[in-house]
C-alpha cells in the first residue's frame, strides 16, 4: 500500500471514531437528560463542552505542529481521545461526564487539526479533492453508524457503552500506525522558517474568552429564572462579547506571528470558504440537536428507531462525497459547493412545515437532502482552501477548516438550543423541555418549526457566501 493511501486510512479512521462518538452522543441526549435529571441547558453541555474545547484549541495545534510535527500531534490525539472516552464511560454525574468530554475533546481536536494537513502533505495535488472526498466517506460512515449503534446500545445495553465502543478502536489504530506517523514528521514536512517564534498567548486567551462567552450567552440568556441581577449581568455580556471579538481581530492583525493568520483572510476566496464552512455546520446541528427530541418525545419512537431515522443523512453522504470530490477536481469548488448548500437550504425550508403527523418518508427525505447538501459542499470546499495556500500554511489552514466546522457545530448547538428552549418556555408558561408531556405537543411543534425557520435563513446565508467566493487565487505567505 502506498504511503498516501496509508495516511488516508489513518486519517479516515480517526474521523470515523470522532464522528461516530459525536452522533451517538446526540442521539443519547434525551436519555442522559432523564438519567441525570438535568435540564436541556445543562445536558446539552455534554455536546457543547466537546465542541467548545475543539473550537478553542484547533488553532493552537495548527501553530504547534510547526514545532512538534503533524504526525506526532495526531498520535497524541488518538491516545487522549481514548483516555477521555474511557473516563466518560465511568461518569457518575452529569458534571463528571462533561469534564470527561473535555479530555476527550482535546484528543479529537488534535486529530481534526492535523488530519486534512496530513492528506494535503502526502496526496498528489491532482487527486487532493478525491482524497478529501474519501475522508468525507469516513465521516459519513461514522455519522451513519453512530445513531444506529448508539440507539441499539441505549435500548438493549447501557448508555456507558456508547463511550466504550471507541476505546479498543483507538488503541488498535495507534499501535498500527505510530511508525508511519513518525516517518511523516521525519521525511515530508519541513519546518517553517519562523517556527521558533513564541506562541501567541495573549491572542489565545482573547480567542478562548470570546468563544466561551459567546456560547455562555447563547445557552443561558433564555434561562427560566430571570432575576433583575441576572438581567444586568446578561446586558454586560451583550456588550462585552462583540467588543472582545473586535479587540481580538484588531490585536491579531497587528501581530507579526499571530494565532489567527489574518493575511490569509485578505483573500476573498479563502475567507468565504471558511465562512461558508462554519455556516454549513450551524445548519447541520440545528437538525442534529432537535430531531432526536422530536422523534423520541413527540413521535414516541424507541432509541434504535431514532438512530435509523438519523442515518438518512450520513447514508446519503456516503454515496455523494466521492462524487463531490471528483467534481471539484474537474470544475472547481464554487459551483459544486454552492449547489450543496442550496440543497441544505431546501431541506431546512421543508422542515419548517414538519407536523406531528409527518410521514416517515418525508422525514427521511429531508434528512437525506441535508446529507446530500453537506456531502456536495464539504470536500470541494476543503480541497479548494488547502490547494490555494503555500505548503507552510497547510497546517494552519487545516486547523482553520476544522475550527470553522467546529465553530459551526458549537454555534448551531447553542443557537438552536437557545431558540427552541426560549420559544418552548414562552409557549408553555415557563416549562423546560425535560418536563415535556403529550399535553405540550402543540407548543413543542410550534417552537420546533420556528427554530427551523431561523435555520433556513442561516442556510440561505451559507449558500450566498459560498457563491460569493469568486475564482480561486493562491494566497502567498507574508
Amino acid at each position: 500500500m502506498q504511503k498516501h493511501h496509508r495516511i488516508l486510512l489513518l486519517v479516515s479512521t480517526g474521523v470515523f471514531m470522532s464522528t461516530m462518538d459525536s452522533s451517538m452522543v446526540n442521539v443519547a441526549l434525551p436519555t442522559l437528560m432523564k438519567i441525570f435529571s438535568s435540564s436541556l441547558a445543562v445536558t446539552e453541555w455534554v455536546v457543547l463542552i466537546y465542541l467548545l474545547t475543539i473550537t478553542v484549541t484547533l488553532l493552537f495545534w495548527g501553530n504547534l505542529s510547526t514545532k512538534t510535527g503533524q504526525g506526532r500531534l495526531y498520535g497524541w490525539g488518538i491516545l487522549l481521545f481514548v483516555a477521555g472516552s474511557l473516563s466518560c464511560s465511568l461518569a457518575g454525574s452529569i458534571e463528571f461526564l462533561i469534564g470527561s468530554r473535555f479530555c476527550q475533546a482535546i484528543g479529537a481536536s488534535m486529530m481534526m487539526a492535523m488530519g486534512p494537513a496530513l492528506i494535503n502533505s502526502t496526496y498528489p495535488k491532482a487527486q487532493l479533492g478525491q482524497g478529501l472526498g474519501m475522508v468525507g466517506v469516513a465521516t459519513s460512515l461514522g455519522l451513519m453508524s453512530g445513531p444506529a449503534v448508539g440507539g441499539l446500545l441505549l435500548r438493549w445495553s447501557h448508555w456507558r457503552f456508547i463511550f466504550l465502543v471507541t476505546v479498543p478502536i483507538g488503541l488498535l489504530v495507534y499501535l498500527r500506525f505510530r511508525r508511519i506517523l513518525s516517518s511523516v514528521d521525519g521525511s515530508v514536512l519541513p519546518a517553517r522558517p519562523n517556527a521558533g517564534g513564541r506562541f501567541d498567548v495573549t491572542g489565545g486567551i482573547l480567542y478562548a474568552s470570546a468563544v466561551a462567552l459567546s456560547v455562555l450567552l447563547l445557552t443561558h440568556t433564555g434561562g427560566s429564572c430571570r432575576s433583575p441581577a441576572r438581567g444586568d449581568w446578561l446586558s454586560y455580556f451583550f456588550f462585552a462579547v462583540p467588543i472582545l471579538w473586535l479587540f481580538f481581530i484588531i490585536y491579531e492583525s497587528k501581530k507579526e506571528r499571530s494565532l489567527l493568520p489574518v493575511h490569509l483572510f485578505r483573500n476573498r476566496f479563502y475567507a468565504m470558504a471558511m465562512l461558508s464552512a462554519m455556516l454549513s455546520f450551524v445548519v447541520l446541528f440545528f437538525v442534529l440537536l432537535l430531531m432526536p427530541f422530536y422523534l423520541s418525545s413527540v413521535r414516541g419512537y424507541p432509541q434504535d428507531r431514532v438512530g435509523f431515522f438519523m442515518m438518512a443523512m450520513p447514508l446519503c453522504v456516503f454515496f455523494v462525497a466521492p462524487l463531490a470530490g471528483r467534481l471539484h477536481d474537474k470544475i472547481g469548488a464554487r459551483i459544486v459547493a454552492s449547489i450543496g448548500l442550496g440543497g441544505c437550504f431546501v431541506s431546512l425550508l421543508l422542515l419548517t412545515g414538519i407536523t406531528v403527523g409527518s410521514s416517515p418518508v418525508f422525514i427521511v427525505f429531508t434528512l437525506a437532502l441535508l446529507g446530500f447538501g453537506q456531502a456536495m459542499f464539504l470536500a470541494p470546499n476543503s480541497a479548494a482552501a488547502l490547494a490555494g495556500v503555500a505548503h507552510d500554511d497547510s497546517g494552519v489552514t487545516s486547523s482553520l477548516l476544522a475550527t470553522s466546522r467546529n465553530m459551526g457545530m458549537l454555534l448551531g448547538t447553542a443557537l438552536a438550543g437557545y431558540i427552541f428552549a426560549r420559544m418552548y418556555r414562552e409557549l408553555t408558561g415557563g416549562m423546560d423541555i425535560k418536563d415535556f408531556s403529550p399535553a405540550q405537543t402543540g407548543q413543542f411543534m410550534q417552537a420546533l418549526r420556528q427554530t427551523f425557520v431561523a435555520g433556513s435563513f442561516i442556510a440561505a446565508m451559507a449558500a450566498l457566501s459560498s457563491w460569493l467566493r469568486g475564482s480561486p487565487c493562491r494566497v502567498e505567505t507574508d
